[in-house]
């Protein structure tokens, strides 16, 4: 299986309905590696290796978010594999 890694930006009412763990849960789900982390803009952004099946997954899981969240929109940047995740993680 060829690994790939994007880099999402969600933007909208994204911080403070526990967008992060709901994103960690998801990505535990689908076996995907990586983190996600509130930035000071008020965006959430994640940072995923897995399959381009994986991440599509992922990904349309991340326009909508958890119930109490709003999404306005997400932006996906891909970028080269680094291997550096072992699991899918929270940052602070």
């Amino acid at each position: 299986m060829s690994f790939k890694r994007w880099k999402l930006i969600i933007s909208g009412r994204v911080q403070g309905v526990c967008y992060r763990a709901s994103a960690q849960a998801q990505a535990n789900e689908l076996d995907i590696v990586g983190y996600s982390r509130n930035l000071p803009d008020g965006n959430v952004e994640i940072v995923a290796e897995g399959s381009e099946n994986q991440l599509k997954k992922l990904e349309s899981w991340c326009r909508e978010g958890p119930p109490a969240a709003s999404v306005s929109s997400v932006e996906v940047e891909k970028q080269d594999v680094t291997g550096e995740f072992s699991s899918f993680g929270i940052r602070r």
